[in-house]
């Protein structure tokens, strides 16, 4: 099956006619096409953005006319759920539980925008007292205008609308150009918007390499705000091309993030949310908390239920009951993941279990889950981020220390600490250099709060109003009191 472009309003083939295989990466088999989009079809979807918001309605329309469109677009996602989790499977690999969380957490996302469209428009102007009766001082918000999103493959359709969803609700126009790995589900997005209603140029998706879309997309002069979800060398380049035209920018990038356990929690509980937060998704999170550290006293005993709960995860294509931990999303990435395990090996990092394919899986980009212990603190399978299915272990003696080697990292998008003594918790969290932080668990998120780093993990914030806030420029309006002596404004001269 061959997907195409969707650029102002149309689905339409790319300017050089190039098309990208889809490979299954439970079978390593290609199943479908995506349109390679160029320069040129970057230019046509940014013309036609541009277009949508300079002349178009949607940013002039009532809030709640564009949160009607995007309620359609969450119930049409709703009725196409399980086709949807079983794209994503085929297209990324995760087993289809996973998969139908991801899409029902998508169709929300659109619900909450909506409302909160609706709300922000409510709350109207705000009047601020300058102190001086003569002067009338007004702050409103309005659409930043023209937005170029580039998201990942990991979650699919879930990181294209954390962008999407809140850069409509406010009055933008956006051009999307998803991962190359994983589109598929964006395409049905766009049938989607599509099928809603939506003013043709205001949703636009260009499939493609990064390079040959991604790269003129950031580049584009048309472009008010970039927003971009990735690797941080990727979002280095995003940054310093965004620099040259002084534009918006916003990053969510990667991470190596740290989960603390005390020696007075209960381990058979740890043991759960250690792997939930490492192992799921096959390790493919950008917040993964794949550093463990372990009060001493219970580092061996935490281990061992570790390597027993950790070989018997049930592992296979993603469609098959029962299955916990599907394939990594391409040979690429899985060459990558194998690259980093065997840099632990050489680092004398302990291996405890794992390290390579699955002997029963003849075929596809399967990696066991994966242990280290007794890593050294200067290896780069420590403080690099491998995303995929590999935690490594250290022990510590106190809370100080587990805090300093928490921190001790160029990242800081998450962290975790899990302890009986929820005083001890408060205070680490406050701790933790990071911009999000469970307590008694790992990777539980909510459109409701924000999303997005410290340090080298990014800049800005998505979901909750936040995320909403990201794509609306603030405009000062300050009005004189035309009734006033204008003699009293010569005689002061200027004012500022």
């Amino acid at each position: 099956m061959r997907n195409l472009l969707y650029i102002d309003g149309a689905f339409v083939e790319p300017a050089l006619g190039g098309f990208l295989e889809v490979v299954d990466p439970a079978t390593e088999e290609p199943f479908a096409e995506i349109a390679a989009g160029t320069d040129a079809d970057v230019d046509a979807a940014v013309q036609a953005a541009r277009r949508a918001f300079d002349q178009g309605p949607w940013p002039r329309m009532p809030a709640a006319s564009r949160a009607a469109i995007l309620r359609r677009v969450a119930t049409e996602i709703r009725d196409n759920l399980v086709h949807l989790a079983q794209l994503e499977v085929r297209d990324n690999g995760k087993p289809l539980k996973e998969a139908r969380w991801d899409i029902g957490d998508a169709a929300f996302c659109f619900d909450y925008y909506a409302d909160m469209a609706e709300q922000v428009e409510a709350e109207g102007e705000t009047v601020v007292d300058v102190g001086d009766d003569r002067f009338v001082g007004r702050v409103r918000k309005e659409p930043l205008g023209v937005v170029g999103a580039i998201t990942p493959w990991n979650f699919p359709l879930l990181m294209a609308v954390w962008k999407v969803a809140p850069a409509l609700a406010a009055g933008c126009s956006i051009v999307l150009k998803p991962s190359e790995f994983c589109s598929l589900s964006c395409v049905e997005l766009a049938r989607y918007f599509h099928k809603a209603g939506l003013p043709p140029g205001v949703f636009n998706l260009v499939t493609g390499l990064g390079q040959q879309a991604g790269a003129p997309l950031s580049a584009h002069p048309g472009v008010d705000k970039l927003a971009f979800t990735g690797s941080q060398a990727t979002g280095s380049q995003v940054m310093q091309t965004a620099a040259r035209d002084i534009r918006s920018v916003s990053l969510e990038l990667g991470g190596k993030s740290p989960f603390i356990v005390f020696a007075d929690c209960d381990l058979d509980k740890a043991v759960e949310w250690i792997q939930f937060g490492v192992f799921w998704n096959q390790g493919q999170i950008c917040s993964a908390t794949s550093r463990l550290l372990v009060e001493r006293p219970v580092h061996d005993a935490l281990l061992a239920r570790l390597k027993a709960a950790a070989e018997r995860i049930v592992i296979g294509p993603g469609d098959l009951d029962g299955v916990q931990m599907g394939p990594i999303v391409s040979a690429v990435q899985h060459r990558r993941v194998m690259e980093g395990i065997a840099q632990g090996v050489a680092s004398g990092a302990r291996l405890v279990t794992g390290g390579g394919r699955p002997s029963y899986l003849t075929r596809g980009y399967f990696v066991e889950p994966t242990i280290f212990t007794d890593v050294p603190l200067d290896s780069w399978i420590w403080r690099e981020e491998v995303f995929g299915p590999v935690l490594c272990i250290q022990s510590f003696d106190t809370e100080q220390e587990a805090i300093a080697l928490a921190n001790d990292s160029r990242f800081g998008l998450a962290g975790a600490v899990m302890s009986d003594d929820l005083e001890r918790c408060d205070r680490v969290a406050r701790a933790l250099r990071a911009g999000v932080v469970w307590v008694n668990c790992s990777q539980p998120t909510f459109t409701q709060l924000p999303w997005g780093g410290y340090k080298a993990s990014g800049i800005g914030r998505e979901l909750g109003r936040n995320g909403y806030e990201a794509f609306l420029e603030v405009k000062q309006i300050t009005s004189f009191d035309h009734r006033q002596d204008w003699n009293w404004y010569q005689s002061t001269g200027n004012p500022v």
